[in-house]
C-alpha cells in the first residue's frame, strides 16, 4: 500500500491514525507529496485529477480519495470497528461528517490567510469559515461526555481537527471556547496513535 504523504495534513494524519489503530500502518509507504491550492503537485494529479492528499494506492493497484473513502477501505479490509455497527455505522457517519467539516473550514482560512494576497483577502469569507467552525465543534461541545472511553471515526478525526486548529490557527483558541472538549481531549490525547502522528 502507498499514500501520498504530508505531515501537515490533518486529513493524511487522520487515514494513517486509522491505519495505526488497524495495525496496518508499517505496511503503507509514504509517497512525498506538497499539495498545494495554487501551486499544485503534478505528481499526483495522473492518480487524483484533484491533485490531493491523501491518495491512497491499494495492494492491488486500486487507487482511492478522499480520507474518508481511505479511512472506510482500511477499516473494512482489516476488519475494524471504527465505523461502529449497524446500528451505529450511520450516527458515526454523520458525526464524521462534521467533524470532517470543521477540519475543511481551517484548511480553508488557513488558505486565505497563507495563500491569497493580503489585499485581496475577504473577511467576510474568514468569519463565515471560522463560525462553521465554531458551530461544528459547538455541537460535540454539547455531548461531549458521549466521547468518553471511545476509539472511532468520529474521536480520531475530532483529534485530528484539535491539533490542526493549535498548529496552524492557534488564535482561534479552541480549548477555552470548548471546556467540555478540553477535557476529553486531555485524556484521548495521550492515545499513542495520536501523541505520535501531534504535527510539529
Amino acid at each position: 500500500m502507498k499514500i501520498f504523504y504530508s505531515a501537515a495534513s490533518p486529513f493524511v494524519r487522520k487515514t494513517m491514525i486509522v491505519a495505526d489503530e488497524l495495525g496496518v500502518v508499517d505496511r503503507i509507504e509514504r509517497l512525498p507529496a506538497a499539495a498545494n491550492p495554487v501551486n499544485r503537485d503534478r505528481n499526483i494529479i495522473p492518480f487524483n485529477p484533484l491533485g490531493q492528499v491523501p491518495t491512497f494506492i491499494t495492494d492491488d493497484e486500486q487507487v482511492l480519495f478522499d480520507s474518508k473513502v481511505i479511512c472506510e477501505y482500511l477499516n473494512t479490509t482489516f476488519k475494524g470497528k471504527l465505523f461502529g455497527d449497524d446500528n451505529t455505522r450511520f450516527k458515526l457517519l454523520t458525526d464524521h461528517a462534521v467533524a470532517d467539516g470543521a477540519i475543511a473550514a481551517s484548511l480553508l482560512v488557513r488558505y486565505e490567510l497563507l495563500a491569497r494576497p493580503e489585499a485581496l483577502r475577504w473577511n467576510e469569507w474568514l468569519e463565515g469559515q471560522t463560525d462553521k467552525i465554531t458551530t461544528a465543534l459547538q455541537y460535540f461541545e454539547d455531548k461531549a461526555q458521549e466521547l468518553y472511553d471511545r476509539i472511532d471515526i468520529v474521536t480520531i478525526t475530532l483529534a485530528c481537527a484539535f491539533d490542526y486548529l493549535d498548529f496552524r490557527l492557534p488564535d482561534y483558541n479552541w480549548q477555552k471556547r470548548f471546556p467540555g472538549l478540553k477535557a476529553w481531549y486531555d485524556k484521548f490525547s495521550v492515545r499513542e496513535s495520536i501523541a505520535k502522528t501531534k504535527p510539529q
